[in-house]
């Protein structure tokens, strides 16, 4: 339960943009960059003002770790889907031996 209450709680939009630059160390024309390039997806408000969740904030750090690295936009665009598809999988794999556990018992 905890776990899941800290994982909502992470997924939770409460940034102004220039608030979440500012924790990560950017700067604002950046974060409107890597939204364009679907790098991130702050959620809207009714007026359409973004708002930053600390997954997206995460999310904002590792695309700066990776241009550190020297990746452009578009390769960094490829490292996270991978990341996320793996991610994905690592979820499913882990569900699946519970759900046929459960279905043994």
């Amino acid at each position: 339960m905890t776990q899941k209450r800290s994982a909502s709680r992470r997924s939770r939009a409460v940034y102004a943009i220039s608030v979440a630059a500012e924790l990560t160390g950017t700067a604002v024309q950046n974060l409107r960059v890597y939204e364009r390039h679907g790098l991130v997806e702050p959620s809207r408000t009714h007026g359409g003002t973004r708002r930053y969740s600390e997954d997206d904030l995460e999310r904002i750090r590792r695309v700066l770790e990776l241009l550190a690295r020297g990746l452009n936009l578009a390769g960094i665009a490829l490292v996270l889907k991978l990341e996320d598809d793996n991610a994905r999988l690592r979820r499913l794999t882990e569900e699946r031996p519970a759900a046929r556990q459960g279905a043994s018992t």
